[in-house]
């Protein structure tokens, strides 16, 4: 009776699996990177509409959430009828050069402090 011979077989599997495995780990750190920049757009939008709601001109609005904001983001500032209204957005590449790109963005509203305004504090 023969004995099958499995020398190399492990390394065959190893072989075939790990491309798999490398796809599999760049899809999920490339849907941890949009995550990222998501959260990064919020918390840009929220501290853009409270330095608004502050009564800071456009330019300090822009800059306080730009600095938060993820790389290559927009700001948009606006607002009316005693209310701010910061988005911003960002576009991120998915899978890097051979993947779409996804845009992430956010938007956040606050009402004008009454001493901002020129009203009594």
């Amino acid at each position: 009776m023969r004995r099958r011979d499995d020398r190399g077989s492990a390394t065959l599997e190893l072989a075939v699996a790990m491309p798999a495995v490398v796809l599999l780990l760049a899809v999920v750190l490339s849907g941890a990177d949009v995550v990222v920049a998501q959260v990064g757009c919020v918390d840009a939008a929220r501290a853009g509409a409270r330095a608004a709601a502050r009564g800071e001109d456009a330019a300090v609005v822009r800059a306080s959430a730009l600095a938060v904001a993820p790389r290559g983001a927009s700001v948009t500032v606006g607002g009316g009828g005693g209310s701010v209204v910061v988005a911003v957005s960002s576009r991120r590449a998915a899978l890097g050069r051979f993947g779409g790109s996804v845009l992430t963005a956010a938007t956040a509203r606050a009402a004008v402090e009454p001493a901002a305004a020129g009203g009594t504090p």
